[in-house]
């Protein structure tokens, strides 16, 4: 389960940075019509796998809080706040894999910040808990 997680986590997140910050600039020197034709590809090239590792994730942390359960009042609030940064992630890649989204990198970019403090409290969880 620990794996689903990771590599859960990985595709998501990862595939947003790549996107925001990789396909997006690349994309530029195209004109307007090759440019939003990239996108919308990209986008639905990217649709199965950002519902797969969002699936994953729901499944295996289901999973971890079910197996774990009593821990400190810290850890509780430090994973509540995670698991609404972790929605809002989710929200931004079911809209984000949508087809005619002109503000795409604005909202990947703000998926990515949400994503990576997601992973910031893990591994704080992780490794003091």
């Amino acid at each position: 389960m620990q794996w689903l997680h990771i590599s859960s986590v990985a595709t998501l997140v990862g595939g947003l940075i790549y996107a925001r910050l990789a396909m997006t600039p690349a994309c530029k020197p195209l004109a307007p019509e090759g440019r939003d034709a990239v996108g919308e590809r990209a986008a639905l090239a990217f649709r199965p796998l950002a519902f797969a590792a969002m699936a994953g994730l729901l499944v295996s942390g289901l999973y971890k809080m079910m197996v774990s359960p009593g821990h400190s009042v810290r850890h509780q609030t430090l994973l509540g706040v995670k698991l609404v940064l972790a929605a809002h992630v989710f929200a931004i890649a079911v809209l984000v894999v949508q087809p005619k989204r002109e503000r795409r990198p604005r909202l990947m970019a703000s998926a990515i910040v949400s994503g990576l403090i997601v992973i910031l409290i893990a591994a704080y969880l992780r490794r003091n808990y």
